[in-house]
């Protein structure tokens, strides 16, 4: 539930709590691409900072004005919009005024539009409060942006050139150390600061210091806030009895409960009806008062002679080839050629009559079972055996009598 009150922030509030409480750079650690590709000078960090700070100031106005126009289904690249075109003008006035610093920024300038911090202050604060804050809270981010880099700037700077925007600040036989100026002295730099940080941080909850706000990084997101105790900036109505809330919803489950057991129990019970009635069901008897059997008679006599047409069809089938084969293959014994094809042809015919015959007979009746498949098959195959016998021994003959011929010869 959202509160429906006043805004709880000031102009100076915010102010503090951008350089301070929620510093872009050392709290939120946001903005660290330009962080660390912009500070190698003190002069480079302050010109990118400020930058920066007047393109979420007026980045921030504009959007508060305009958050009750833009549609909530196109409010980002809505401010998109807004903030490319605040950019495009300090590019611009950089360009004019300032080429140096234009120059040594490069292409780093343009990519402002994308940074995370102006376009997380224009979704998370400068479309919900009006433009005076929007205003302070863009301004206060931004010089928070802007000492950040001017800080890491100066020490890279320092280490790496002995010098601090411009000035020698170290001695004269002091040798620059080249590494703190090259990308890597970047991270080096800030994780030494962020260090530093933290061990303040530290020193001040072992001195009973309430330490908690520092590194917070509040953006009113109450539901994993560490303060359990909560702060002015309470997103929710705090005032809301939840309990008594969980407590309504507990006690209309369990009222529900009976409803839901009373239904299955009825359930059940029509199921034990029904499997009463089929177990009380009485068995139809005939006027001697036994039991009629006579529908399992008439099954069991209907199978019986289904076996029996199967088992003869099946003899008829065996019996057949082998004595209508017989003939046939005494032309093979001859070993006349022509009389061969005519067995041939003859043999062809037969089994395709016989595959009509068992067509014929299958389409009268059902299915046949496994075990007479199989014994059909096992028939087929002797038969085929035998045929391939027969037609060995035929050959077999013929090659005899052409080499007695020979030899009579």
């Amino acid at each position: 539930m959202i509160k429906q009150k006043n805004s709880v922030y000031s102009p100076t509030e915010r102010l503090i709590n951008g350089v301070f409480k929620e510093n872009p750079i050392f709290v939120l650690v946001l903005g660290i691409c330009p962080t660390l590709a912009t500070t190698t000078s003190a002069v480079n960090g302050l010109g990118m900072g400020l930058t920066t700070a007047v393109v979420l100031a007026l980045s921030n106005v504009i959007i508060s004005l305009l958050r009750n126009v833009i549609p909530d289904k196109v409010r980002i690249p809505a401010f998109i919009v807004i903030i490319a075109s605040f950019v495009t003008m300090m590019e611009l006035i950089l360009q004019a005024y300032i080429p140096v610093l234009y120059n040594s920024l490069g292409i780093y300038i343009p990519l402002i539009v994308v940074n995370c911090i102006v376009l997380g202050r224009a979704e998370t604060f400068a479309s919900k409060e009006n433009a005076i804050l929007s205003f302070f809270d863009g301004l206060g981010m931004g010089i928070g942006f802007t000492i950040a880099l001017t800080i890491i700037g100066a020490f890279r700077e320092w280490l790496g050139a002995g010098k601090i925007f411009g000035f020698h600040a170290m001695p004269s036989n002091y040798v620059p150390v080249t590494i703190f100026v090259l990308a890597p002295g970047a991270f080096f730099v800030l994780a030494f600061l962020t260090a530093i940080q933290n061990k303040i941080k530290i020193l001040g909850t072992r001195n009973g210091k309430d330490m908690s706000k520092i590194g917070s990084g509040c953006n009113d997101d109450c539901l994993n806030c560490p303060d359990k105790n909560g702060c002015d900036h309470s997103f929710y109505d705090t005032s809301v009895n939840d309990k008594s809330e969980i407590k309504e919803d507990t006690n209309h489950i369990k009222n529900s409960l009976p409803v839901i057991e009373n239904n299955a129990s009825d359930d059940v019970k029509i199921e034990d009806n029904i499997n009463n009635a089929h177990q009380s069901k009485p068995e139809r008897k005939d006027n001697t008062g036994k039991k009629d059997d006579s529908k399992k008679s008439a099954v069991k006599k209907d199978t019986t002679k289904k076996k029996v047409v199967k088992d003869n069809v099946v003899k008829e089938y065996v019996e057949g080839d082998i004595a209508k084969e017989e003939p046939a293959m005494e032309g093979l014994v001859e070993g006349d050629i022509t009389k061969q094809d005519i067995a041939k042809d003859e043999i062809s015919k037969k089994v395709n009559i016989k595959k009509e015959a068992e067509q014929k007979a299958g389409s009268g009746r059902k299915k046949i079972t496994a075990k007479q498949q199989k014994e059909i098959k096992e028939d087929e195959k002797k038969a085929k055996e035998a045929e391939y016998r027969s037609e060995l021994d035929a050959y077999s003959s013929t090659d005899e009598d052409s080499e007695e011929s020979e030899g009579e010869k």
